[in-house]
């Protein structure tokens, strides 16, 4: 218990989440990957309280967030109610001593070089359908008889007959879109708006935050999207936040993501190359872009910049860079 005390408080004072979440990570049992010992990981299932590593991640992402609430460790702003859960449940140690309590005899947990097969079939075994949990504290009817001081681990198994899980999608890598700024964005309240930025990929959706009255926002806001093997266009729509009614939509915009996707796996490990470019998304009548989008190694990264002008709307433009993360990275 003095364990996690430790990570509660430092000199007497509450310690920052990000900082509690870091000295978690950097115990001994979480230096691996809780489903398959790949080292160093940086992902996390919030709601079930273990650290992963990408290729995982992947497949966490495809069970649904009402199973596996995927954030990553070093990208993404963490609640102190989802830090407290990760430290409540203690670890992969911990989580494992639970969901892999009855592994069967002959049964070989997949490692780091496991195929997307072998890793979704036992991640699916493992928290979905919880084949290892002692059999008492499996799901009957949507209800668990789980009985543990731990919310996160009954947060981990809040699901109803009627909600639908998503298909296992084997993903090929992830998607960090930056939304950087609007211009002169269109009014839809009285004298200024209220937006919001909402990106769509497959069955994923992530959101800005409102920024009030302001049709120049500036959000330099990062968000996470797998991308599934067969990936279609990234939607982004603009919102205007009404508080008594249905949001009215101020643009939208369709952002082709094959000039990105293929050229970063065409060069593979971008780190062995210096900055230079190496793809180009070009202006057409049937695109939104306000002018050529290259896609660039900086800095032994593969990213896009792009300013879009929004469509079906009188006035508008935002601004976005995406960035390509590799499963191997």
């Amino acid at each position: 218990m003095s364990s996690v005390n430790n990570l509660r408080m430092d000199l007497g004072r509450p310690a920052s989440g990000r900082r509690r979440l870091k000295d978690l990570l950097h115990q001994k049992d979480n230096r691996v990957c809780s489903d398959c010992n790949a080292p160093d990981p940086k992902w996390a299932s919030a709601n079930i309280g273990v650290f992963i590593c990408l290729k995982c991640c992947g497949v966490h992402r495809s069970l649904g967030t009402h199973i596996s609430k995927v954030l990553s460790v070093t990208l993404d702003d963490w609640s102190d109610d989802e830090v407290d859960a990760m430290i409540e449940v203690g670890g992969n140690a911990s989580a494992n001593s639970i969901y892999e309590a009855y592994i069967p005899e002959g049964y070989t947990k997949p490692g780091p070089d496991a195929s997307h097969e072998q890793r979704a079939k036992f991640i699916r075994s493992k928290y979905e359908l919880q084949e290892f949990l002692k059999p008492s504290l499996r799901i009957v009817s949507g209800k668990s008889n789980l009985s543990s001081s731990s919310n996160s681990f009954m947060d981990s198994f809040k699901s109803t007959n009627s909600e639908r899980m998503e298909g296992m999608v084997e993903f090929i890598g992830m998607l960090k879109v930056k939304v950087i700024k609007g211009t002169d964005l269109a009014v839809r309240d009285i004298k200024s708006s209220d937006p919001y930025v909402v990106l769509n990929l497959g069955t994923q959706t992530v959101q800005t935050s409102v920024m009030r009255s302001n049709l120049n926002p500036v959000w330099n806001e990062e968000h996470m999207l797998s991308v599934p093997e067969h990936y279609g266009q990234l939607k982004l729509k603009v919102f205007d936040h009404d508080t008594f009614s249905a949001d009215d939509i101020m643009g939208e915009a369709d952002i082709d993501l094959q000039s990105l996707i293929t050229s970063a796996m065409a060069f593979g490990d971008a780190g062995m190359f210096g900055d230079m470019q190496i793809g180009k998304w070009l202006k057409s009548d049937d695109n939104a872009l306000i002018e050529d989008s290259a896609v660039k190694i900086i800095d032994g990264k593969v990213k896009q910049m792009m300013t879009l002008k929004l469509q079906n709307v009188e006035c508008g433009e935002i601004e976005l860079e995406l960035e390509w993360i590799s499963l191997d990275h």
